[in-house]
């Protein structure tokens, strides 16, 4: 990393190069301020990034897939003319020990088809849920897009921020209402039996409930992190999931590059140490950055997009902060409880309930056969074990983009869950590590026999992992659980959740504040619009 010149002052230093930060910095850039973006990694994109782990095999190691995407960011950045292009995802195949499956898929004939084969009360049924979860979304979206309220404040801006909220929820009809509270208070499976009958077809569509939470499918608020899930959106068309072409990295890199094109500066490898804060105010002001080889650089405003205990503990000198804060950020929950497995692949997994090749190993399969296997793998999980026969979410994207892969070959992305952070006593990640792994080829191999075969090189990812090496605490996906306790304006700490802290200056834009987790970029986008109205930088 080349060192600073001596005197040189920024507008503003976004701590973290991940898609948030990188969104931060490029709204920033545009409004003509001067940016300089510091990342840790030797990579830009946090988790939300493409490496070649093995010779010719590019993964993305950690996020997969794309769809909450805000679509002001691609519009606002022109995100497409600086690379950005999203493949379609087409549907979710769910093997089943019996020899059966079931495979939904874009179409919706095929897929009301589908189900009816194993329920047609379900097929009829599947329709009225979409439309049902499309109102919840619309409902939902604006919200995605403002700046939280403070319900404790009198202040007439924020209270007319609330009487929005009101009046989008009287004008919802009477069933829509119920839907809504149900989704908020009710878990993912509870919520499902109201529609559905098929045990595999209530499992598989569960698993949305449970992505990046310590929870269980049938634990109260996993309903709400379902919607969060299905208000996924590409060309305006909900639950619509994609792969980014060159993999979730080639996101962050288009980011990027707007951002360079703007006039921002990113520098790789390059760690901060602590941030500066002068004492010249009630709670102190943030001037500037310590690196990690002790250079010192000055800006106005330092954005932090990394998560609230590194930011306020490890970044920030004891004594800068009011003890009440930092209860709040101390009781913060994290609870990561995912993990990846990365495998290249000679061929292509074979499964027993549909042989051969075929358009079923281009969408993603779902390792979800029932409820109760699901609500078994969170059972291992709470007694500090990883799931024995884990929920897995496979992807194959060389089938879509065969950049990624040697010719021939291909890569199989699997997100698993559970992997909790904490292990019980006399259990650690270091020496569990290839157990885990072993446990996730062993549970494919049940419904795919070939994969041990065919395995080129596996790469396995901790929720340890995680924190050690892209610096997300306790391998938490979301830089914090996306539990109702911890959304919108309690989203990190309740009465700092509209993107400043207690330090002047100081603004968090990662996925700890609202609207939450994904490769959404949102968070980045509201930071940067509060830190330009209060015309900090």
């Amino acid at each position: 990393m080349p060192s600073v010149a001596r005197g040189t002052k920024y507008d503003v230093i976004v701590v973290g190069g991940g898609h948030n930060g990188l969104v931060n910095a490029a709204y920033l850039a545009k409004a003509g301020k001067k940016v300089l973006v510091l990342e840790r990694r030797h990579v830009l994109g946090g988790a939300a990034c493409t490496e070649e782990v093995f010779p010719g095999f590019k993964f993305s190691v950690c996020s997969y897939v794309v769809s909450l995407l805000r679509p002001e960011i691609i519009r606002d950045l022109d995100l497409p003319r600086h690379g950005l292009e999203i493949l379609p995802l087409d549907g979710t195949f769910t093997p089943m020990p019996n020899g059966d499956h079931l495979w939904r898929v874009n179409d919706h004939g095929k897929t009301h088809r589908e189900i009816a084969r194993h329920s047609r009360v379900d097929a009829e049924a599947y329709d009225e849920f979409g439309k049902a979860m499309q109102a919840m979304c619309r409902f939902v979206k604006p919200i995605l897009s403002m700046i939280p309220p403070d319900p404790a404040t009198l202040n007439p801006k924020e209270l007319m921020k609330l009487l929005f909220i009101g009046r989008r929820f009287q004008g919802m009809s009477s069933e829509d209402k119920y839907n809504q509270v149900q989704l908020m208070t009710m878990s993912a499976i509870d919520f499902l039996d109201q529609w559905f009958e098929t045990d595999v077809l209530k499992a598989t569509m569960s698993a949305s409930g449970i992505i990046g939470t310590f929870l269980g499918v049938r634990s109260p608020g996993t309903a709400y992190v379902l919607l969060h899930h299905y208000m996924g959106e590409i060309d305006g068309a909900f639950r619509a999931w994609g792969f980014a072409r060159g993999g979730t990295g080639a996101i962050s890199n288009a980011i990027a590059d707007a951002a360079r094109e703007a006039g921002a500066e990113i520098r790789t490898e390059a760690p901060i140490a602590k941030i500066l804060v002068k004492n010249d105010d009630k709670n102190g002001r943030a001037v500037g950055v310590v690196l990690g080889n002790g250079d010192e650089i000055y800006a106005d405003v330092i954005s932090s997009s990394v998560d609230p205990r590194l930011t306020f503990t490890k970044m920030i000198e004891p004594g800068n902060l009011p003890d009440e804060f930092m209860q709040g950020v101390n009781r913060y929950k994290f609870r990561g409880s995912s993990g990846k497995v990365n495998m290249a692949l000679d061929g292509l997994p074979d499964f027993k309930c549909m042989p051969g090749v075929g358009a079923h190993l281009r969408g993603a399969m779902s390792i979800s056969p029932s409820v109760e296997y699901m609500e078994k793998a969170y059972d291992e999980a709470k007694y500090g074990h990883w799931s024995s026969h884990p929920y897995i979410d496979m992807v194959i994207p060389t089938l879509t983009d065969t950049s990624l892969a040697p010719p021939g070959k291909h890569i199989l992305s699997c997100f698993v869950q559970y992997a909790p952070y904490k292990l019980a006593p006399g259990l650690d990640w270091d020496t569990e590590k290839e157990k885990f792994g072993d446990s996730v080829v062993d549970t494919i191999a049940q419904y795919a026999p070939n994969i041990k075969n065919i395995i080129l090189h596996r790469q396995v990812v901790t929720p340890l992992d995680l924190e050690r090496e892209w610096g997300l605490t306790e391998g938490n996906i979301f830089q914090g659980e996306l539990s109702l306790e911890q959304l919108f304006f309690l989203r990190p700490v309740a009465g700092w959740a509209q993107f400043r802290s207690p330090i002047k200056n100081l603004y968090m834009c990662g996925s700890a504040t609202h609207p939450g987790g994904g490769i959404m970029g949102a968070p980045g986008r509201l930071a940067a619009l509060e830190i330009l109205k209060d015309g900090a930088a």
